[in-house]
């Protein structure tokens, strides 16, 4: 029986690994494109990242980003209490420092009182108006800012050493998973071809 058969499954797990490392590598060199034996070699990353940031940029803003969701969340009564206390500290001190200083007959008349009830009907005023001024600001914002473009625009500029470290960095494990399986895969078919042929 010959020794060497043994190892067709561990040469076969060599080979399903790198095919398969070659295969990842592939996706992002070469980042120019090549010719070799007249066939233009492109690495698919770098070939189509306008496509890529084009389908990003549409992906980014009508999926992953919603002015509706965000205004909602601006608007939502919870968020414009965590607020009003911060507004409440200015106007208070609007009321008691700034007016007197820039008006200082007028505050000659204003007590405390006067002062807190101004302070109640300014506030309340403010919680009233509030919820229609930030959906005026996210209707201008979403008119003005056009995430896709600016996605897409972001992404384009990225070199290929950028695009590659990003994708690298979100997909690191992925990418270790298909060598290991090329390597298992591999193994096995090999291990496969040794029992047909002891079985012979």
């Amino acid at each position: 029986m010959n020794k060497w058969l043994y190892l067709i499954p561990f040469i076969s797990a060599f080979i399903g690994w790198f095919t398969n490392w070659i295969a990842i590598k592939m996706l992002f060199h070469p980042k120019e494109p090549k010719r070799i034996l007249g066939i233009t070699f492109h690495g698919i990353f770098p070939k189509r990242q306008k496509i890529f940031a084009q389908h990003l940029g549409k992906l980014v803003s009508k999926e992953l980003i919603s002015f509706e969701e965000i205004e909602a969340k601006i608007t939502s009564p919870e968020n414009l209490q965590k607020v009003m206390p911060v507004v409440d500290e200015h106007i208070e001190n609007f009321l008691k420092n700034k007016l007197a200083a820039t008006m200082p007959m007028l505050s000659m008349f204003i007590g405390d009182k006067t002062i807190a009830q101004l302070k109640t009907v300014f506030m309340q005023e403010l919680e009233l108006m509030f919820p229609e001024l930030m959906k005026n600001y996210m209707s201008t914002l979403q008119q003005e800012l056009d995430l896709e473009k600016i996605v897409q625009e972001k992404v384009e500029s990225f070199s290929s050493d950028k695009l590659e470290q990003i994708l690298n960095a979100i997909m690191s494990k992925e990418f270790r998973f298909v060598e290991i399986i090329g390597a298992v895969l591999g193994f096995l078919i090999g291990l496969l071809q040794v029992l047909l042929t002891l079985l012979q």
